[in-house]
């Protein structure tokens, strides 16, 4: 955590940052009061923040610069479980830009000497027009925090005349190579954090593309339901259609063995018939109305299997392949997906892979064992295994199962 010195507490800051542009600005030891919980920020309250630890010199030029996260609860208090070692790692940061006084040290998540800390930190924007290096040194030289100035002693060096224009030379070269390295360095940086901002987008573009392809299976999977149901109380209707029709011939059956010499009860017959005849025709109705919905909701489903994914969504760009999938497994390396192979990659990446490698699921995920994993596997009757270390077989055709996953003690 921020916890600076007396000796250092002077010149360091603490900058929060929004978009590109420096949100608020606080000394070290204010930025300690409030991950001590002493004070909050209300309009901070459930809040990821990017903020980024400044290390000035005392002539105000930046030295070091952290960039980490930290988030605020619903009271606007830090979390108290937050305990970076922030100005460690300001101290053994690897090169960046020159903010004016050399080389700064800079720890970012593209170049963290600690890797378990990468994941709570950010990468500045370097893109001309929208730089975080120039807004964090433009703040540095307003000097809102009214950090005393300490101007550095001129030394008064005597300069031998002989060999002068030999050592202006050398002087103009050495400047020359100094400038140089700090470009290099500025590129290879900006490259890093170019990379780390792909793989983030396309993180994202695949948790979308998951989400999407959830929903239309929620959606096929509803509308399956709903036609058989459908379906169900159509059978339904017809077994009760056929009992009726069955009624209506035993009845017919009825009066004609009735004879002439019941005349008197032929206006009751007449009238329950015409009363069948009315249920027939209206259950007949029913079902014809029935047999249309069935029809659209098939219709429906079709269309939904089969539509076009709506303009410039993810599943557009992937199909007009502005944009690519990519996947990777071990033994297969990075595989780019079809449009077409996209749903079927997603049921099961793994039997997508194996048959990359011209095998099937259980032998691919018993060589995939041995792969991340390359110990004997012998049991000793007892729970446990040999585990002796074994020279681990890189490809998954070459894998020979019960050898090559067994020490020469333990194989048949």
């Amino acid at each position: 955590m921020v916890s600076a010195g007396p000796a250092t507490d002077d010149y360091s800051a603490v900058f929060f940052i929004e978009g590109n542009e420096v949100a608020r600005q606080m000394r070290a030891s204010e930025f300690g009061a409030f991950l001590d919980g002493y004070v909050g920020l209300s309009d901070l309250a459930e809040t990821d923040v990017k903020a980024v630890l400044v290390d000035l010199s005392s002539d105000l030029l930046v030295r070091a610069l952290v960039f980490f996260r930290i988030w605020f609860d619903e009271e606007g208090r830090a979390d108290s479980s937050w305990n970076m070692p922030v100005e460690d790692l300001a101290a053994r940061g690897a090169k960046g830009p020159n903010m004016g006084g050399g080389a700064i040290r800079l720890v970012c998540r593209s170049q963290c000497p600690e890797p378990k800390y990468a994941s709570e930190l950010w990468d500045p924007d370097m893109t001309p027009g929208n730089n975080h290096f120039q807004v964090i040194r433009k703040a540095v030289k307003a000097n809102k925090l009214k950090f005393r100035r300490v101007e550095p002693e001129e030394e008064n060096i005597p300069v031998l005349r002989a060999g002068q224009d030999a050592s202006d030379e050398e002087s103009r070269i050495g400047a020359d190579r100094a400038r140089l390295a700090q470009l290099i360095r500025e590129q290879r940086l900006r490259i890093k954090t170019l990379q780390s901002v792909h793989r983030d987008m396309l993180s994202e573009v695949q948790r979308e593309h998951r989400l999407e392809m959830k929903a239309q299976r929620n959606e096929i999977e509803d509308l399956s339901q709903r036609y058989e149901r459908q379906r169900l109380s159509n059978e339904q209707l017809k077994q009760r259609l056929a009992e009726r029709n069955q009624q209506y011939l035993t009845l017919q059956e009825q009066l004609a063995s009735s004879g002439a010499g019941k005349e008197r009860d032929d206006a009751n017959v007449d009238a329950e018939l015409v009363l069948l005849r009315e249920q027939l025709d209206s259950k007949r109705r029913e079902l014809e109305y029935r047999d249309d919905k069935i029809v659209a909701l098939e219709q429906e489903v079709d269309e939904l299997k089969y539509r076009e994914p709506l303009e410039n969504s993810i599943m557009d760009h992937l199909k007009k392949q502005s944009v690519f999938l990519v996947a990777y497994h071990p033994g297969v390396g990075h595989l780019t997906l079809p449009y077409r192979e996209i749903e079927t990659y997603f049921d099961n990446p793994t039997a997508y892979a194996s048959e990359r490698c011209g095998m099937n699921e259980p032998s691919y995920l018993q060589w995939l064992e041995h792969y991340e994993n390359p110990v004997c596997q012998h049991a000793d009757g007892k729970g446990g295994v040999c585990g002796e270390p074994l020279l681990r077989v890189s490809q998954p055709g070459d894998f020979r199962p019960g050898l090559d996953d067994h020490c020469e003690k333990h194989q048949p």
